[in-house]
């Protein structure tokens, strides 16, 4: 049981760095190649893969979509579109800032799936953790504005690339949520199905936006020389974060996988740093405000579950001497 916890935790360890390294490699890249056909290269990449891992664990039978194609293609297209384009995009137009502003705003996706939960339920969370919420908010926006938010509120440069980064946040919460919808299927076989669904459709989004001339094919040369790079964004960010952060979870359970979240922000600061890129005491707060509170609200739901284990245990046993009267 203990070695399956260790097990567990590494491959969401793995993950979280994964995807926090996977911002500044991304922005090497992006000097040779655009944002859309990397992204798009590097996810049919990562398609085939899935497929033929699927294929070989559980069979043609695990292909089919079981009348739920239209929900697995709205959820992959949240996640292979929204997402993975948008964000990278919305990266690029921002330069170099624009690394931590992503690696942020993913770290933000806890807090973000609480805000979405309450807006389709009509649930309103525990003031802490609505505190917390607005904490990391925040650490966002020192992050975004570098402290000075009356300049940025009227550089449309910023605003625009935020905004593309912000969808493409909630694009993966949704996403991730989607999960739940498929919990009788396995997490490789949602994670492929969705992933071949959702890069179809961003194949056709970036043809179309080929033929309006934004952007070009790239060259066999181009392609080449962003290789590295991509050999890294799809075997680390790309299939092993996907599915060992699936895997990991069901271990540790969501509310403990979740801590884990906090290493994104910090593997990117930590990769930028070694770059060399100028990181400003801004970069630094609004990150200890998100990790304080991804972990302050961790901490604070285990409370409330343990309150909750608690006080059922104890109607339990209130009953017990009932009964056997």
């Amino acid at each position: 049981m203990k070695s399956k916890i260790i097990w567990g935790a590494f491959l969401c360890f793995i993950a979280s760095a994964s995807w926090g390294a996977m911002f500044p490699v991304a922005n090497s890249a992006f000097n040779s190649i655009d944002p859309f056909y990397f992204t798009l290269i590097r996810y049919v990449s990562v398609t085939v893969l899935l497929v033929v891992l699927l294929w070989w664990k559980e069979g043609k039978q695990a292909f089919r979509f079981e009348k739920r194609a239209l929900s697995l293609w709205f959820f992959g297209t949240m996640a292979f579109v929204v997402y993975n384009l948008f964000i990278f995009w919305g990266q690029d137009l921002m330069g170099k800032p624009g690394v931590m502003v992503a690696s942020i705003s993913e770290a933000m996706m806890p807090m973000i799936s609480i805000v979405i939960v309450w807006m389709m339920t009509r649930h309103k969370p525990h003031g802490v953790t609505l505190t917390f919420v607005f904490t990391a908010f925040i650490g966002v926006m020192l992050v975004i504005t570098k402290g000075d938010l009356r300049t940025f509120l009227t550089a449309t440069d910023d605003i625009i690339p935020s905004f593309l980064i912000f969808l493409a946040v909630i694009g993966w919460v949704i996403y991730t949520m989607g999960g739940n919808h498929f919990s009788t299927w396995s997490a490789l076989r949602y994670s492929t199905l969705s992933c071949l669904l959702g890069t179809a459709t961003a194949c056709i989004v970036v043809a179309v936006i080929t033929l309006t001339g934004y952007v070009s094919v790239p060259t066999v040369a181009i392609v080449q020389t962003v290789t590295p790079h991509m050999l890294f964004m799809i075997i680390f960010p790309g299939i092993i974060a996907l599915l060992g952060w699936n895997v990991g979870v069901r271990i540790l359970s969501p509310l403990n996988g979740l801590l884990f979240i906090n290493f994104v922000p910090v593997t990117t600061l930590v990769i930028s740093f070694a770059q060399g890129y100028q990181l400003t005491i801004f970069d630094y707060i609004g990150t200890v405000f998100i990790v304080s509170s991804l972990i302050g609200n961790n901490i604070f739901l285990r409370l409330q579950q343990k309150r909750k284990e608690e006080a059922r245990q104890y109607k339990k046993r209130s009953i017990q001497p009932s009964i056997s009267a």
